[in-house]
């Protein structure tokens, strides 16, 4: 069985190819949010964090021989066959009166404050998602106002679907403190102390207008 010194997302996304796992119960087997799996399947060169490289240490020895020489296939390979799934992504931008919801990631480099986010699975209502999503991370119930548009991330390459979203109720914390640090309700004069603006998807400022 070859040694992992390092888990990188090529070799993660390789070992759940050679378990033979949804992202879902790739995410389940490590005690990770789905999101997190899909993070890899986007960057394959993000490391994981210790506490995960150890758990994938610990599925990858008791996986068993046949997953051993999958693994030893699959991860020679430049791209694991696990990489060909389709990541989408779907973005709520929640207004209340003039304030605009974000979250805090752990580990994610220049995009740390984001807009609260889901992954859409195959065959999934992105608008559901987006909802769905945002009252999982931050206990805020919101609804879709309009659709603001479709494209690929220049950042992590994901497709992501963008909606404006209504406050509807809720007090925003930190529900997922495993893949967020923090939840803040940020002035919308004040975006771009969070995120630069010139990195925010342009139909967003233009729907955030007309609430700074």
């Amino acid at each position: 069985m070859d040694v992992v010194e390092t888990w990188t997302g090529r070799t993660a996304c390789a070992l759940q190819a050679a378990l033979r796992m949804t992202n879902e119960e790739f995410a389940a087997r490590l005690g990770v949010a789905v999101r997190t799996v899909a993070t890899w399947h986007a960057d394959t060169s993000k490391a994981p964090r210790v506490e995960i490289q150890r758990a994938l240490d610990t599925l990858y020895e008791t996986g068993g021989e046949q997953v051993g020489r999958r693994f030893a296939l699959l991860s020679r390979t430049a791209e694991p066959a696990a990489q060909a799934q389709a990541l989408r992504v779907a973005i709520a931008v929640v207004v209340r009166g003039s304030d605009v919801l974000l979250v805090c990631r752990r580990g994610a480099g220049s995009l740390r404050w984001q807009f609260p986010a889901g992954i859409v699975k195959p065959g999934g209502d992105a608008e559901a998602v987006t909802v769905q999503e945002t009252h999982a991370e931050t206990g805020v119930h919101c609804a879709a106002r309009e659709h603001l548009g479709t494209r690929l991330h220049p950042t992590t390459g994901a497709l992501c679907d963008y909606y404006l979203c209504d406050y509807l109720a809720g007090e925003a914390a930190n529900r997922d403190q495993l893949e967020n640090l923090d939840v803040a309700w940020a002035p919308v004069s004040t975006l771009a102390r969070f995120i630069p603006l010139d990195s925010i998807y342009e139909p967003i400022l233009t729907a955030l207008e007309g609430v700074a």
